[in-house]
């Protein structure tokens, strides 16, 4: 079937394309490395069982919930698709 420009599968290979840039951008997210015992913003120690359960954790939870806060506020992905968000 003809699409113009596009060729047979074009629109999937875009699908995909943005489905793997997702998956990368949130690997990008995780921790790696070494982790810390204490939090390298307050310096408060990092619990055992955090240590544990995130391998290259460098934040404390109330340090790494304002992270997550400053990242959703500043993040310009528009997860609803409304107009609204589109146009700003």
């Amino acid at each position: 079937m003809a699409n113009g420009w596009a060729g047979d599968g074009a629109v999937q290979e875009q699908i995909d394309a943005t489905v793997v840039d997702g998956i990368r951008r949130a690997r990008s997210r995780l921790p790696h490395g070494g982790g810390l015992t204490h939090c390298a913003e307050c310096g408060e120690p990092i619990p055992r069982e955090r240590r544990l359960a995130l391998p290259g954790v460098r934040l404390c939870i109330a340090c790494q919930t304002c992270a997550d806060q400053e990242r959703a506020a500043q993040s310009g992905y528009n997860r609803r698709a409304s107009k609204d968000s589109q146009l700003r």
